[in-house]
């Protein structure tokens, strides 16, 4: 060997042995939940040396599973920043959610500040003297530089209290490691006074915590997690994880779930788990999150890959990462046996209603809203002008299944697709449109984009008798089916006046010039109450005419408003009068359960211990 070849296998060892003990350092953090009482904690991070003259610390403005921009730091403040020799530096806040440190020569870099954690609802963080839920995207800052750094946590935390995440166990019962920090910011910490239980499904390990008392039944939900759990295959071909953590925050004021890497919390009102409506609620957002586990964590739109925690990462593809995912979330459900065929129809019939009740389902289609997820608002507008990723992606969801089953033959779904993109796009890589469509096209034989430009690009219309009939189904509202009057006014409930909260476009409020805002007074000279208002209308039949006297902007206005009709009951979705065999196996390539129907077309008593 020639000596030059040498010395360059020696210095090229030496920078390897450099780079890989740089790549190796740790960022080492610490959190002394010292006040939990006051909802305060000091928080202290340690970063390697770095070369850098202006170095970085950042804390994310969103969170994963919130397509929003949040006010995160401002829960921060005491900050304070120190070299490798406890020396301050000087330092500046140069972004919202940035504070970048000025160095004179390479150093090691300590920051320390003092975090409020009083956001529960937001599934940010939250601190009191029972427990403490730390999503990272709220509590530990980050640098960039070594955003790819393993990562330490170590907790100090009030006496009796357990610890636990989807992150490995760190060197004590109340430490952590991740590979980096984006695996950090997805493994969010629930510490406290809790109930802990751990079952297998399917070769995995799972974990349920509980923190808060409340009316549910841990045996009961364990059972129906260990059912969901077992049933991944019915889309995927392998799990993307070894141990998964179920978070359950039974507390006041607080409802709601996110999905995390392999975890996830679920939040609901201490008292709303016994009744089957409010248990239905609780068990279908952990199927949702469960899924999600590969649709989002394992594979997403190219648009949030990799995430950007300090602006918005945009896509016209939300609604397949959360629509798609309320699409499955009842199908796992039923063929786990945990509802039964009867309440998957009976909110799939919801979900149609609400449908049907929207205005906005004519003005804004679902890429649209996707993208303009990070800043939607709640409130009149957006009823009247916008639709929700979540119900109007299923339904997209829906009606693409329905084409992919008719167009293969019966021979796939659209749960192929989701399979083939968890099998060609995992995260580092992200899927676009195109990908989807070509998807489509293997699995059929046909081009899509025609379909994505008549449902995705424009405004969902789904005729859902015809949709359904392929099924073998029809909605109805009964033999004799009866109408009632409508106004489109909406009150918010919050108020013992009678404000309009909404008004739905081309009501016959609408029409009438009556908006959001307005204050109810009369109706033919009469007062009314708010206790009264819905009575008041059913004093009438569609087609009268009432005079209608409101408070607009505080003057007051009598209206002639031509109440209009609508559907009066529950809409319901049954077999049609004859169903053919081709309808009842499309069915089964629908929902993979067998007809659920007798011969008179009732249900069939399966599953009636659920």
């Amino acid at each position: 060997m020639k000596p030059t070849n040498l010395a360059f296998l020696i210095s090229s060892a030496f920078f390897s042995m450099c780079f890989s003990t740089q790549l190796m350092a740790d960022v080492d953090y610490h959190i002394d939940i010292n006040q939990p009482v006051h909802h305060l904690a000091q928080v202290s991070v340690s970063f390697p040396k770095t070369e850098a003259t202006q170095f970085k610390v950042n804390l994310p403005v969103w969170r994963t599973g919130r397509y929003q921009v949040l006010p995160v730091a401002d829960g921060v403040r005491l900050f304070e920043a120190t070299d490798a020799k406890g020396r301050a530096l000087p330092w500046e806040r140069t972004a919202s959610g940035e504070w970048t440190i000025s160095l004179t020569e390479p150093t090691a870099v300590n920051v320390t500040y003092q975090l409020h954690a009083n956001q529960l609802a937001d599934r940010l963080r939250h601190i009191d003297d029972s427990h403490a839920y730390l999503d990272a995207s709220g509590v530990f800052m980050y640098s960039p530089e070594f955003r790819q750094q393993p990562i330490s946590v170590d907790m100090k935390v009030p006496n009796g209290w357990k610890s636990f995440s989807g992150m490995e166990k760190g060197r004590h019962p109340h430490s952590f490691i991740a590979a980096n920090y984006d695996v950090l910011l997805d493994s969010p910490i629930e510490t406290g006074i809790n109930q802990h239980f751990s079952f297998d499904a399917d070769g995995r390990e799972y974990e349920v915590v509980f923190w808060g008392e409340g009316n549910y039944d841990t045996e009961q939900i364990l059972i129906d997690l260990r059912k969901i759990s077992g049933q991944a295959s019915m889309i995927w071909d392998d799990y993307p994880f070894e141990r998964y953590v179920y978070m359950v925050h039974a507390t006041s004021g607080a409802t709601g779930a996110t999905e995390h890497l392999n975890s996830t919390v679920i939040q609901l009102p201490r008292f709303n788990f016994r009744e089957r409506k409010d248990y239905l609620r609780f068990i279908s957002t952990a199927s949702h999150e469960f899924i999600h586990t590969w649709n989002v964590k394992s594979y997403r739109p190219q648009g949030l890959v990799p995430y950007d925690y300090q602006s918005e990462n945009m896509s016209d593809l939300l609604w397949v990462a959360e629509g798609s995912t309320s699409y499955f979330q009842n199908q796992l459900l039923l063929r786990a046996g945990v509802i039964t065929p009867k309440e998957f129809f009976e909110d799939l019939s919801q979900r149609i209603v609400l449908n049907q009740d929207n205005p906005g389902r004519d003005t804004q289609s679902v890429a649209e809203a996707s993208l303009g997820q990070r800043i939607s608002t709640w409130g009149d507008y957006a009823i009247n002008h916008s639709v929700n990723i979540y119900s109007e992606g299923y339904l997209a969801s829906m009606a693409l299944d329905f084409s992919v089953i008719k167009d293969s033959d019966l021979r796939h779904s659209y749960r192929d697709v989701h399979k083939a993109l968890y099998q060609n796009f995992k995260i580092p890589m992200g899927y676009h449109v195109a990908d989807v469509q070509q998807i489509l096209t293997t699995l059929t034989g046909k081009d899509y984009q025609a379909w994505w430009q008549e449902f995705v690009e424009q405004p969902v219309r789904v005729d859902f008798d015809n949709l359904l009939a392929q099924a073998g189904l029809v909605t109805t509202y009964g033999d004799k089916p009866k109408t009632q009057v409508e106004t489109g006014m909406g009150l918010s409930g919050l108020h013992a006046d009678l404000v309009l909260a909404t008004v739905a476009k081309n009501s016959p409020a609408w029409n009438a010039g009556i908006t959001a805002g307005d204050e109810l007074v009369a109706v033919n000279g009469l007062k009314i109450t708010a206790d009264a208002f819905a009575k008041r209308f059913d004093d009438f039949t569609p087609g009268d005419k009432i005079s209608v006297t409101v408070f607009s902007n505080d003057r007051l206005k009598e209206v002639i408003m031509v109440l209009g009709e609508q559907p009066k009951g529950t809409l319901a979705i049954k077999p049609l009068e004859q169903v053919t065999g081709k309808q009842k196996a499309f069915f089964k390539s629908w929902l993979g359960i067998d007809w659920p129907f007798d011969d008179d077309g009732e249900w069939l008593t399966i599953n009636e211990d659920v």
